[in-house]
């Protein structure tokens, strides 16, 4: 009883907030490092503007990990350090960094994929905390998904620079297979990050999405 006491005490409660508060932040802040690290995977291509990179793979994985809202708050974490002129985008760039066109990478040819990681991240996280990620085909069902919804903010504005007849050849099919690959390989190592998580005290994260 005495335990029980401790526990509904007003202090044990707002100790226990903050404590959840600090793990959230703390899962937001590695979502976003884990794909910066991602980013460092960058192959540049000589046809295109747009680069083959593991950020993809990143932002599914962190979605279906973290869900919609700590998934999505870790991209936007993303986003705002590379706006602070951190090296955390493809091939180790910053927001302010120089674009294939000369202009900084955020209002450059592949920012509209960058935008577009945001709403990826939610929607597999969304379709994650609906049971999505309790099999293999679902999971990849769930990241191709995600991958929609970079493409649906990628290509039309990779369009304003290219021009929309060669937005899909020049922003799309080439990546197609190596999109296939990264969400595969993002769904058969969800367990491994739910080991993860639970080894970092977020045992009960695949219900609180």
């Amino acid at each position: 009883m005495t335990v029980m006491a401790d526990v509904l005490t007003p202090r044990a409660l707002r100790r226990g907030r903050l404590q959840s508060l600090a793990l959230d932040g703390g899962l937001i802040l590695l979502g976003s490092l884990f794909v910066a690290l991602t980013a460092r995977v960058t192959l540049w291509l000589p046809f295109t503007p747009v680069p083959i990179t593991g950020q993809t793979f990143g932002v599914l994985l962190c979605g279906a990990l973290l869900g919609p809202w700590r998934g999505g708050l870790a991209l936007l974490a993303y986003l705002s350090e590379g706006l602070m002129g951190l090296p955390v985008f493809a091939g180790g760039t910053s927001a302010w960094s120089p674009s294939a066109f000369g202009v900084p990478v955020i209002l450059g040819p592949t920012a509209g994929y960058l935008f577009g990681f945001v709403p990826a991240a939610f929607f597999v996280g969304l379709l994650a905390s609906r049971g999505w990620d309790r099999s293999f085909w679902r999971a990849a069902l769930a990241m191709v998904a995600g991958e929609a919804a970079i493409y649906a903010l990628g290509l039309p504005w990779l369009a304003r620079y290219v021009g929309p007849g060669a937005a899909v050849s020049l922003g799309l099919l080439p990546f197609i297979p190596g999109d296939i690959l990264k969400l595969l390989l993002a769904s058969a190592l969800l367990p491994a990050g739910w080991r993860i998580l639970q080894v970092l005290g977020a045992k009960q994260i695949s219900e609180t999405k």
